[in-house]
């Protein structure tokens, strides 16, 4: 088997192999580490390579399946995780200048459970300054480039984790996602990215954008790969005050039961805004697949006719400059001029201002929750475009960026579980995916509906060309 196929193999596939010692760790993870010299020095996915410790993981797990000690379907897996999360004796620079010698003491809760789960830490993935979307080049590490056109942004901010498991630099990654930043690199790089409900996935140990509305979540290539890396980083964490203790679900038990009889509620009034063709041509002909599978679509709409984007930066800005205030004191020349202004704009949103936003929030959620009445999952695109050429960028912002995320935004307002599903490409050769919103917690109904669409559709079969 190539290098290639080594590192395209799913995550399920890959365990099978392992546990039939018909693969070994070591042989996997040199793979990746081979993939990663090969192609990283185009794409610049990583900001961090871990090869000597990756190897000696990679021993551990083989010593491991040699005594018949499996302790998760991860063990042996080469994965890597956004530069956000703390990892105990490794800088985490959050992609910044300010921390850019960082070494954390303690591992993030979400890094010690991919640790009990015997699986292989690769590195720390590149992304936008502090997690801030907006520019698309990261003023100290360097742009992250798009594997399936090198010219094009891959998406933020955890712009490494989509072009680095798209390309298979990794079989998963961690991402995070305050406003759309897991589903928006997943959409443009052709692979699933799940926000899952908030407080699922801990944040202890991950640097903050935004208290009330970060996530922790997998981007892997398939639905299935998706449920086994949620599988093991979900759970209540007491060090983390969000943290739910509601009871977590098995993730594969269901995973192909199929979506027949499944009620799909289309979001189309209020987030099919200013679609290029190619997306909604690939919305429609998804929509048409799931039908054919079995389910039922018919178009919803919210009671209320709320800005999310205008929800988003009231809460997300004056949060992160809390966060901030006392760097911006003392180190503000250090911030990139993208970071550095939408913090300053923190400074500006008033109190009042932020307490509505707020107040209207619950009133999203509750808009949302009663559409539940009649559906189980809800239908919205993750972005209006394919993703943008690096070069196109012009004062400072994304162009689409502000449409694109007011079709995530309320996912992270309601802290509703959202995944980015890959559904083909556009005429450019671009992915284009759609969002899968469902009820608090049910994570598994996602997963489900994304599987069983991806067996009958057959898209994460095709690889970049990089």
């Amino acid at each position: 088997m190539s290098t290639a196929d080594l590192c395209y193999l799913t995550i399920a596939e890959a365990a099978a192999q392992m546990r039939a010692k018909k693969l070994s760790p070591v042989e996997l993870t040199a793979a990746h580490l081979e993939r990663i010299s090969a192609l990283d020095g185009t794409l610049n996915a990583y900001i961090t390579v871990l090869a000597e410790r990756a190897m000696e993981q990679a021993r551990a797990a083989e010593r491991a399946f040699a005594r018949g000690s499996v302790a998760s379907p991860l063990q042996g897996i080469p994965l890597a995780v956004k530069d956000l999360v703390y990892t105990r004796g490794i800088r985490t620079t959050a992609g910044s200048r300010i921390l850019e010698d960082f070494v954390p003491d303690y591992d993030a809760t979400v890094m010690e459970k991919l640790e009990s789960a015997g699986a292989v830490l690769l590195g720390k993935l590149n992304l936008l300054e502090f997690a801030m979307g907006g520019t698309m080049t990261n003023v100290r590490f360097g742009a992250t480039r798009n594997p399936w056109n090198t010219a094009h942004f891959p998406g933020g901010s955890s712009s490494g984790s989509g072009s680095g498991v798209a390309a298979g630099l990794a079989m998963g990654a961690i991402g995070t996602d305050t406003g759309g930043s897991i589903r928006g690199p997943a959409h443009n790089c052709g692979i699933l990215g799940l926000k899952p409900t908030y407080g699922r996935v801990s944040r202890h140990g991950v640097v903050p954008l935004s208290w009330s509305l970060d996530h922790v979540g997998p981007m892997t290539r398939t639905a299935e790969d998706c449920a086994l890396m949620l599988q093991a980083i979900a759970g209540h964490d007491p060090r983390e005050l969000a943290s739910s203790a509601a009871p977590v679900d098995d993730y594969t038990a269901h995973l192909k039961d199929g979506v027949r009889g499944l009620r799909l509620g289309v979001l189309r009034k209020d987030a099919f805004h200013d679609l290029s063709a190619d997306v909604a041509a690939a919305i429609e002909s998804a929509l048409g697949l799931f039908g054919e599978l079995g389910a039922r679509s018919h178009d919803v709409s919210l009671a209320h006719d709320l800005d999310a984007r205008t929800l988003y930066t009231a809460i997300a800005y004056p949060e992160a400059t809390a966060y901030h205030l006392e760097w911006m004191k003392t180190r503000i020349q250090e911030y990139g001029p993208n970071c550095r202004n939408r913090l300053e704009q923190g400074l500006g949103l008033l109190a009042v201002q932020y307490v509505q936003a707020q107040r209207a929030r619950k009133v999203l959620y509750q808009d949302y929750m009663a559409l539940f009445d009649d559906v189980d999952l809800l239908v919205a695109p993750t972005a209006p475009n394919t993703a943008p050429r690096l070069d196109a960028e012009a004062g400072g912002t994304v162009p689409g960026r502000a449409a694109a995320t007011g079709v995530t935004n309320p996912a992270n307002l309601t802290g509703l579980p959202a995944l980015a599903l890959p559904i083909g490409f556009g005429s450019d050769g671009l992915p284009v995916s759609l969002q899968l919103i469902a009820r608090p917690f049910d994570e598994a109904a996602i997963l489900r509906a994304a599987h069983a669409y991806q067996q009958a559709a057959g898209w994460h079969g095709r690889r970049p060309g990089v």
